[in-house]
Parts: structure tokens; C-alpha cells; sequence
């Protein structure tokens, strides 16, 4: 790689839980499904009690994956250094806690705002301002860096695995380098196109811009540009040892030849009718969002459409495999939590309603190894949930939209707008005698 070296009515909605002891004892079924519109309900919004030593058991399993082990993200072996993405597993479907906020979560109170004069550098209150002087809302994680040097919004952001670089991508048609240690910026490179997302992939780091791909091996520096896309490269992923792109035209493929060294042409997916512009792989399925309002579901082994998902009202933004659901976002204000039936179509299991549309999701685990949901949106947000209850921890407040999120090693995440990126981490637990 060549690099030039220089510089409403849409409450949030938790599963309400009924206190009225006059209802039936029986528990409500939409309520489990997360489907429950009734308000008040004749059936019970909560688990019914269980005798002494079951009910820790009960909680046991809703949190486990049948070995004792936590839920954890399908992405989440690239951050360990392996390439293979975790898939759901669709095969075990059980009844979830999907919304139902535990007796010990705390949830955030959503009234605070960043102080306007304070962003700007001229509040006069100091600490008796009523408005909140800080970058983040919440315990447990603070920010540790505020880099800037690109003069657009951050449309991506790369920590290959086993580097001591980070990869930044913007509107302002820039690919920037940074030492992961120092912070400084050691390079940018000139695309003549703004960059619509990036990726990193093993020993490869791809970035796509409005009709093409360009790829670089960061170990040999050898560089390719891969043809074909019509318009703005929106997401790309990898999967089956082939690269996706969703484009303004649908879904392209390439794959790597090593004998010729290139990539070649592979399939052209076309079922969208408006540009693809979220991408995820999974239990050996390539799911796509888009512009059209609608979710496909691809066999990564045949490329065709296994099914379409419909139930979102507006562009599905982003796509993210956890455990064996899949949750989608979209500019409808709604997250949505699927799942696959017994004849193996996904099925909505929970809806969970922003105030705002979404535009990214990206999952972690804190430092307990709790996972974490970050959630981008359009009101220049971040909210931070638990999962499975969907619990607030906190909040991440910019000047900008943030359309960059990416997560790193030992508890660190990232998210970029227009005026640079911030650099968070996980507190360490406190230890408890």
C-alpha cells in the first residue's frame, strides 16, 4: 500500500410487566413472542415463580448455549484472529428473554442532553450547568482518544487483526492510516471517489467506492481494483471464500484466484429492486438489507434466494448475527430480533422501537464478558444495550451522525462522524470481596 505520509409516540419499549393480581396467572403468549399490543393485558407480562432453586436454573439457560457457555456474537472470532465468522445457530430455537429487563439491570435515565454551549466551547455554568459537559452518558466505559484529520464523515473504520494499524475511510474520498499505538496518522492515500464502507479480512483490506473495489494486501502491498460495481459500493462481506458487495444494481461476487493472483468475477445476485446496503453471513447464509424496505435470505452454497423478509417499512441499514437470531435495523425507527420456525423460515421474535432511525448495529462483549449491542442513530447517538433485555448502559453523544462503528481487542470500540473518531473502553470490573 502506498501511502503518502502526512495528516414521539415511539416510547423505547421494554416488555411491560403486569401488576394487577386480579389477572389470569396464565402468561400472556405474545408477550413471550414480543409481539404483545395490548395494554392492560389479561395475561401476565412476567414469568410466573418458581420453586426454590428452579428459577436460577431458568436464568441459567436463557443466558447460556446449552454448555454452559455465554451467547456470544457471530463476529466475534475475528477479533481472537480467525478469519471464520460464527454463523447462528437457526437449528436451536427456544423461548428467549428478548425485552425483559432483570430485577438488577439499570437502565439510564433518558433526559439528559449534551450541553449545546459546551460542544461549542463557551458554556459559562462550568459544573452548575444543568446540561451534561461529557462525551458519554453511563458507567462502565469511558473514552480514551479523539482523533481528527479527515474533513468528511467517517464512512469506515479497520483494525486488522494482528496489526498495529486502523484503517479509516471518509466522504472526503481519503483512506488514512494510524498507529494503533501512538495515535499519529503515518499516511493517506487519494481515492477520487468517497468512500462508502471497508472491511478487513485475513491479510486483506478492501474499501469500496462508487464503481469499483479496491483491494490491498497489507502484508505485500500489492493493490487491485475490482470492476464491475454500477455507482456507490454500500457493504461488502466475506463468506464461503467469496467477497460480497452490495451495490446500487444488487449483489456482486468475486473470488480470489491464486495462480492468476487476482480476483475474478464469481455471481451477480439480483433480486433487490433499490441498492444493497447492509450485508451479513451466518449459519451458512448471506443475508442483505435494503433500499427496497426488504431482508433476502442467499444459500452461500447455491447463491440463490432462499427467502425475503418484508416486515421493515423503511431501508434496513445494517444486519448483525448473534447466537441464532439475526437482528436488523433500519430508518424505521425499529430494531427487529428473527428467528428461524421449525419449517426454517425467520420469523420477527422481538421488536425493539428507537425514537430515531438506525443506521448502524455492531455487537461486543464488556469486559465481563456481558454482551453489549451499540446502536447508531440518526439523532447523532449511540445507545448501549445488554442483550437479551435490551437494558440501556449507556449512551454516546457526537456533533455529527455517527456512521462509523468498529470493535477491537481488550474491551475497545470506535465510532466515527464528521469530525474524526473517538476511541472508547470497557472499565475493568471491580473486584468484590
Amino acid at each position: 500500500m502506498d501511502l503518502d505520509g502526512g495528516a414521539g409516540n415511539n416510547k423505547r419499549v421494554f416488555n411491560r410487566h403486569g401488576t394487577d393480581s386480579s389477572k389470569n396467572q396464565k402468561v400472556c403468549f405474545h408477550w413471550r413472542a414480543g409481539k404483545c399490543t395490548r395494554f392492560p393485558c389479561s395475561f401476565l407480562h412476567s414469568e410466573p415463580s418458581h420453586p426454590s432453586g428452579s428459577a436460577a436454573a431458568a436464568s441459567s439457560s436463557s443466558t447460556a448455549n446449552g454448555s454452559g457457555a455465554p451467547k456470544r456474537f457471530a463476529d466475534d472470532s475475528r477479533f481472537s484472529g480467525s478469519a471464520q465468522r460464527r454463523g447462528p445457530n437457526f437449528k436451536n430455537n427456544h423461548n428467549n428473554s428478548w425485552g425483559r429487563m432483570g430485577a438488577n439491570n439499570k437502565v439510564v435515565r433518558k433526559t439528559e442532553k449534551v450541553c449545546n454551549y459546551w460542544v461549542q466551547g463557551n458554556c459559562t455554568f462550568g459544573d452548575k450547568c444543568r446540561f451534561l459537559h461529557s462525551w458519554s452518558l453511563g458507567e462502565g466505559f469511558s473514552m480514551l482518544n479523539h482523533l481528527d484529520g479527515h474533513q468528511k464523515l467517517l464512512s469506515g473504520i479497520v483494525l486488522p487483526a494482528g496489526m498495529d494499524k486502523l484503517f479509516t475511510g471518509s466522504k472526503d474520498e481519503t483512506l488514512r492510516a494510524w498507529d494503533a499505538n501512538s495515535g499519529q496518522c503515518t499516511g493517506v492515500i487519494n481515492l477520487g471517489g468517497e468512500v462508502g464502507c471497508m472491511i478487513s479480512e485475513g491479510l486483506w483490506l478492501f474499501v469500496g467506492i462508487p464503481n469499483a473495489v479496491k483491494a490491498w494486501n497489507t502484508q505485500t502491498n500489492q493493490e487491485f481494483s475490482l470492476s464491475g460495481p454500477a455507482g456507490q459500493v454500500y457493504a461488502m462481506i466475506v463468506g464461503n471464500g467469496l467477497l460480497f458487495a452490495g451495490t446500487q444494481e444488487g449483489i456482486l461476487a468475486w473470488k480470489f484466484n491464486a495462480v492468476t493472483n487476482s480476483f475474478e468475477p464469481a455471481a451477480s445476485l439480483k433480486g433487490h429492486t433499490l441498492p444493497v446496503v447492509s450485508l451479513m453471513v451466518g449459519a451458512n447464509r448471506l443475508y442483505s438489507g435494503s433500499m427496497d424496505h426488504s431482508i433476502k435470505v442467499w444459500s452461500l452454497e447455491t447463491l440463490q434466494c432462499l427467502q425475503t423478509l418484508t416486515e421493515h417499512t423503511n431501508v434496513v441499514m445494517s444486519l448483525l448475527c448473534w447466537d441464532q437470531f439475526l437482528l436488523s435495523c433500519s430508518l424505521d425507527q425499529t430494531i427487529k430480533v428473527w428467528v428461524a420456525s421449525e419449517n426454517g423460515n425467520l420469523e420477527v421474535t422481538y421488536t425493539h422501537n428507537e425514537e430515531h432511525g438506525l443506521l448502524n448495529l455492531r455487537g461486543m462483549h464488556d469486559l465481563e464478558s456481558k454482551p453489549v449491542l451499540l446502536c447508531a442513530c440518526n439523532d447523532n447517538y449511540v445507545w448501549l444495550y445488554d442483550l437479551p433485555s435490551f437494558s440501556e448502559r449507556g449512551r454516546i453523544f457526537a456533533k455529527q451522525e455517527i456512521r462509523a462503528i468498529e470493535v477491537g481487542p481488550s474491551g475497545l470500540f470506535f465510532t466515527g462522524d464528521g469530525t474524526g473518531f473517538k476511541v472508547w473502553k470497557w472499565a475493568e470490573p471491580v473486584a468484590t470481596t
